[in-house]
């Protein structure tokens, strides 16, 4: 059933963002995420999952964020002991935003495809 809130928030979205945070996001499993890690050549690790779940729980209560950079600071925040920025990026190498938010089912925030951040082209 579509949640007017969801429907009231995609509006200020991209077309193609807003399709996908209109869908069921409840459908992603772990075996969804490592076949896309796999078809991008990646190998999912207990790590990798550990940042794919933090973006659904995140997701999950805070709802989208407003842009790329909101969340990455957030990412970044979590993730300061392992060692922070870095440490996302050695585990998605075309951008922990960009990437993890693919590999959890989830939309990409607004920005996502500025190339300062977020993602690497």
């Amino acid at each position: 059933m579509l949640d007017i809130n969801k429907l009231v928030a995609a509006e200020t979205m991209a077309p193609c963002d807003a399709d996908a945070f209109l869908s069921d996001l409840d459908t992603w499993n772990e075996d969804m995420a490592r076949q896309a890690a796999h078809d991008e050549g990646l190998e999912l690790s207990d790590a990798h999952m550990d940042v794919i779940c933090y973006l659904r729980d995140h997701y999950a209560e805070c709802g989208p964020d407003a842009n790329a950079r909101s969340l990455l600071r957030n990412m970044e925040q979590a993730y300061m002991e392992q060692g922070g920025r870095k440490y996302l990026y050695q585990l998605f190498p075309h951008g922990p935003v960009t990437q993890g938010c693919h590999l959890a089912g989830l939309p990409t925030p607004a920005g996502n495809a500025d190339l300062s951040f977020g993602t690497s082209h």
